[in-house]
């Protein structure tokens, strides 16, 4: 997956999963890293 849909669906899932500011940044991280492998 590329581009600014990337970006937007790790920000959704590190914001509804995050806790706190820490948590939040290392979900969307997480989130932006492993969309990476996904091809659509």
């Amino acid at each position: 997956m590329e581009g600014p849909l990337r970006g937007i669906i790790a920000g959704i899932a590190a914001w509804k999963l995050g806790g706190g500011c820490l948590s939040t940044i290392v979900i969307f991280l997480i989130v932006f890293y492993l969309l990476g492998f996904v091809r659509c």
